[in-house]
């Protein structure tokens, strides 16, 4: 691919691409993308065989990439693995002017880490170029139209691809959708809401079960020892299993990544069971799975795409003092992760590289039907997202899963594979505002 678009005849980069082929009688290829932005197509396909049924498996080729600055390509290198691990470990909340100007400088690190080690890459890695990336993707496997699945982060690159190429469109399912529209503020924002609605469907499912740890019997108590935990963790790390110690920036990921999945709660009992009682080891694995952290203390480039992705699709503020108005704004609604996820983005303050793209509706006029997905009670794409892009995307079809958990397909929901496997088969999507039922 060329390194830059407008310039197809200069530098060059190599797209890592995987695929699984078809069984039988062949439709086109399904490109797949796992969202992030960070996450890897290639692994993503690796699991193709779980994620898909006999049927789509039998008439298309799957196929998973890596887009630009992510894993096998060209990946987006800012710090080394020490420094990623103290960036991380900063406080994320931060309660004074001190750790405030602490967090101010990390993000500044972070954007000069970025800089100098991938500096020619990270005017060029945002998703307008990623969606450029897909359409020569596309010519590549042969294939006359695009047939696509993305969750998360790719129904936002798979809807820029349909506004840019509404002419190439077969079948895309855009599940757990991101509002293009939104501003980076709002998107934290939402983000942050959503989490804090996922764990208090967390704590009330929880709350009928016998080993539930929190000693309140309200969620409105359990939501308060969770806070109480945090604040623990802020006034003295706590202790795990080889020495790291877990911060409140490490602790609030371990709570947030098992409220993705609804099959992980349990695994989230055992983790909050074990805080409380003074053992952070188990806060620190799921921390390090949603950061990309493995056993060996290196890093996927997972964390670092997924900043300059982010910073180039949409401006922030350009001072920390308007992230700490937007942190006190979202802890009104999120007091547990609002300031965290608000915080998180500071190092786009003082980023090298413009935004390359500026929120504002998708429209992909002309194109073929566009399914979109929402679940209810979306931790990480809240609902109202799914609604507000399917109603700007011109052939936006919208399909509702009343359940839990971050995107719906291959979830559980029999009403939702269904619905997305015949559209991905004919091209004919469910009737616009299809409405799924939990696990039916």
């Amino acid at each position: 691919m060329p390194l830059d678009h407008d310039n197809p005849q200069g530098e060059q980069i190599e797209l890592a691409v995987t695929r699984l082929p078809a069984t039988g009688d062949r439709i086109s290829s399904l490109v797949i993308n796992p969202g992030g932005p960070g996450g890897s197509g290639v692994e993503y396909a690796k699991a193709a065989r779980l994620l898909f049924g006999d049927e789509v498996r039998e008439r298309f080729d799957i196929v998973g990439f890596d887009p630009r600055g992510v894993g096998g390509s060209a990946p987006i290198d800012c710090l080394d693995d020490a420094e990623l691990d103290a960036f991380l470990a900063l406080d994320a909340s931060p309660d004074s002017v001190q750790e405030q100007e602490a967090l101010a400088e990390g993000g500044r690190r972070f954007a000069q880490g970025c800089s100098a080690r991938s500096g020619r890459l990270l005017a060029h890695v945002g998703t307008v170029d990623a969606a450029r990336d897909l359409e020569l993707l596309r010519q590549a496997l042969g294939d006359q139209k695009l047939t696509y699945l993305g969750k998360s982060y790719g129904t936002f690159l798979g809807a820029v691809y349909a506004d840019l190429f509404p002419g190439k469109v077969r079948a895309l399912v855009l599940d757990g959708a991101l509002d293009p529209a939104a501003s980076r503020v709002r998107v934290n924002a939402d983000q942050a809401v959503g989490v804090e609605g996922a764990l208090r469907a967390y704590a009330a499912d929880c709350l009928t079960r016998d080993d539930c740890p929190f000693r309140s019997r309200t969620v409105d108590g359990a939501l308060k020892e969770v806070s109480e935990l945090l604040k623990r963790a802020d006034a003295q790390p706590l202790p795990s299993e080889g020495g790291r110690k877990v911060t409140e920036a490490l602790a609030t990921l371990g709570v947030l990544t098992p409220l993705y999945d609804r099959n992980a709660w349990p695994e989230l009992t055992e983790t909050l069971r074990l805080a409380m009682d003074g053992d952070g080891t188990l806060l620190l694995r799921n921390a390090d799975q949603l950061m990309g952290r493995h056993e060996d203390g290196t890093y996927s480039s997972q964390t670092e795409a997924n900043m300059a992705v982010n910073c180039l699709d949409g401006p922030y503020p350009a001072e920390p003092s308007a992230f700490a108005k937007a942190a006190g704004d979202a802890s009104s609604q999120a007091p547990r992760f609002g300031p965290y996820v608000m915080w998180s983005s500071l190092p786009c303050a003082s980023w090298p590289a413009k935004p390359t793209f500026i929120p504002g509706p998708l429209v992909a006029k002309g194109a073929a039907p566009i399914l979109v997905i929402g679940t209810e009670r979306d931790p990480a794409t809240p609902y109202k997202w799914a609604e507000a892009l399917a109603k700007q995307l011109e052939p936006g079809v919208l399909l509702r899963y009343v359940g839990d958990g971050h995107t719906a397909y291959s979830t559980g929901s029999p009403c939702v594979d269904e619905a997305v496997d015949r559209y991905l088969l004919t091209g004919l999507p469910p009737k616009d505002g299809t409405i799924c039922p939990s696990k039916g």
